[in-house]
């Protein structure tokens, strides 16, 4: 066994990241310059002034490229009552415009006025790369880099410059007591020395009622990191300023369905593979007498935080495997921390597991959190994972069990209660209907190998609806992404990192910004939720040909590579579902 004695002091000044704090919400900052020969092209096609026109969501529009679409001063959306819908129009001009502003004003129809339900944010380009070989080490010199558009800021007015495009997102959140019917808003664009400029968003409410997150039942699971929040709000970690900087943060996922809480057992259980390692939630102490002791003060206020934003289904707890097989405590004779290493299968793994997961049981008892608490394990080996189920099932047959599987491992383990299988990797429909019969949960998940469908910042942005479709399809019960937001050294200008695609890493952006990924993957949990309503109002109405039609239209997304079409077969689903 080996043992790595670490003064208090020296461990925490290594664990903790620099704390640079990004720049707050409702200031600007300059991006980074374009790499692309973008920069070259000719703009003196371009006729003086700003220019505007509605485009696609489907689309990310290149900063300094003058943008290929059909101008359109008119666009329309449709959506159900409760649903939040998206909208993209483009900014363009060849010289610079200053103090541009967004207004998006009360939606007007027959029924009635629609006031304040619409939000415009001006797209920032972030720094990205390219999929390449995707897992692995990466030299940013080694890949082709360029601006996304992603992040949607909260800016009051962008100053544009010459030669430059800018995207901005519209948001519509459909009152859930809207009358159904047509409706029309105007959206104003103004800036010095500009004609101010109109556009129109055309809404047509569909008379459904969309279920509140809370009862969506596709499971959402995208890991949280708090210690990313208290590094770019520039607090301390665990204070009560961290607890309050992430509400908002994870309010935000709460309202897209999550249904996990990410906690911590131990040390870092990923050995630092993000830019902040993952702060302790649970102090072990070992006493003089050698007896164990356990302060759960953390991980109570965070699973209470979580669970009262609504995120109630299950509490996944990472690790019992930790990558790197070391467990971290506190002697209390001496007051300093330990890393000893702990083999799944081992003398010492027995020693040290046992008495936490029989004090961690009793702890969740009384909490009333015990029925909802997993043992997470991500990607370990078999023998590992055999080795730590064995001491689970006999210490603490209590605690549920979920881990992410690209081991077939669900098939020597059936009865898991939460497991997530590898994107492209063999698995049976029929084992899953059985799981499901069983009510146990069954998700996939992507990550950094899965070229499509994902969540890059260079990613086409309707793969990130497409993934839910995909969900649908296969059988699942919905996905893992183990990033909503671990965020790299300087996420608002950077999405890359030493390792993985572009915006592997996380979802969102500090200060509570939302992204086109994160808004689109929120598009793809709606539908799925509209899906299960409207099958069953079909097979309520006995209407076998609509059910087939939606059916067949789901099937056609049942793949695992980028097609031709793929896009095109996604949206014909997306329109026939809002046709029943």
């Amino acid at each position: 066994m080996k043992q790595f004695f670490i003064p208090l002091v020296a461990l925490l000044a290594a664990c903790a990241s620099p704390v640079v704090k990004q720049a707050p919400k409702g200031t600007t900052f300059t991006e980074m310059a374009d790499p692309t020969a973008d920069t070259l092209t000719d703009w003196s096609p371009v006729a003086a002034g700003l220019h505007t026109s509605f485009g696609s969501v489907d689309k990310r529009y290149a900063k300094h490229r003058i943008p290929e679409l059909n101008i359109a001063d008119i666009h329309s959306v449709k959506g159900w009552r409760g649903e939040r819908l998206s909208a993209q129009f483009v900014l363009w001009t060849a010289q610079p415009v200053n103090n541009v502003t967004v207004t998006v004003g009360d939606f007007k129809g027959d029924n009635g006025v629609l006031k304040g339900i619409a939000s415009a944010g001006f797209v920032r380009y972030v720094m990205t790369d390219e999929f390449a070989g995707g897992c692995g080490y990466r030299k940013p010199e080694d890949f082709a880099a360029s601006l996304s558009p992603d992040m949607i800021d909260d800016l009051d007015s962008y100053n544009i410059e010459a030669k430059s495009v800018r995207p901005v997102w519209v948001t519509v959140d459909i009152p859930r007591d809207a009358k159904p019917g047509k409706y029309s808003s105007e959206i104003t664009v103004k800036a010095n020395g500009e004609k101010s400029q109109k556009l129109t968003l055309n809404l047509d409410v569909i008379n459904h009622l969309l279920p509140s997150p809370s009862e969506w039942t596709y499971h959402l699971d995208l890991w949280q990191h708090p210690a990313a929040v208290a590094r770019t709000e520039g607090v301390e970690m665990w204070s009560d300023a961290h607890f309050e900087a992430l509400v908002p943060v994870m309010k935000r996922l709460a309202s897209a369905g999550q249904k996990v809480i990410t906690a911590t057992l131990n040390k870092d259980p990923w050995n630092v593979q993000t830019f902040d390692p993952y702060a302790d939630m649970i102090i072990w102490t070992k006493g003089e007498d050698g007896a164990w002791s356990y302060d759960y003060t953390v991980f109570d206020r965070w699973v209470e935080l979580m669970l009262g934003l609504g995120v109630n289904k299950m509490i996944n707890c990472y690790s019992i495997i930790p990558w790197n097989n070391m467990i971290h405590y506190k002697d209390a004779a001496t007051g300093e921390f330990i890393d000893v290493e702990a083999r799944p299968g081992t003398p010492e793994f027995v020693e040290y597991w046992t008495p936490f997961l029989t004090d961690f049981v009793s702890h969740l008892r009384t909490k009333g959190w015990l029925d909802i608490t997993n043992i997470a394990l991500d990607e370990r080996s078999p023998e590992q994972m055999d080795a730590a189920f064995a001491l689970m099932q006999e210490v603490s047959p209590e605690l549920g069990i979920a881990y992410a599987d690209n081991h077939k491992t669900y098939k020597r383990y059936p009865d898991s209660e939460d497991i997530s299988i590898a994107f492209g990797h063999p698995y049976s429909r029929e084992d899953i209907e059985l799981r499901q019969s069983n009510g146990l949960n069954s998700t996939v998940y992507v990550c950094c190998s899965d070229e499509f469908p994902n969540t890059f910042t260079f990613s086409d942005p309707a793969e990130a609806v497409f993934q839910a479709w995909y969900v649908m399809a296969s059988g699942f019960d919905g996905l893992l992404r183990w990033s909503y937001n671990s965020w790299v050294e300087k996420p608002l200008h950077d999405s890359r990192f030493r390792a993985w695609p572009a915006g592997d890493t996380y979802m969102v952006y500090p200060q509570n910004r939302s992204s086109i990924r994160f808004e689109r993957t929120l598009e793809g949990v709606q539908d799925y939720a509209k899906i299960q309503v409207i099958r069953k109002k079909l097979k309520a109405e006995n209407n076998q040909e609509a059910l087939q039609q939606l059916d067949e239209a789901i099937s056609k997304l049942n793949i695992q590579s980028r097609t031709e079409g793929w896009n095109e077969n996604l949206n014909a689903a997306k329109e026939l579902l809002n046709s029943f």
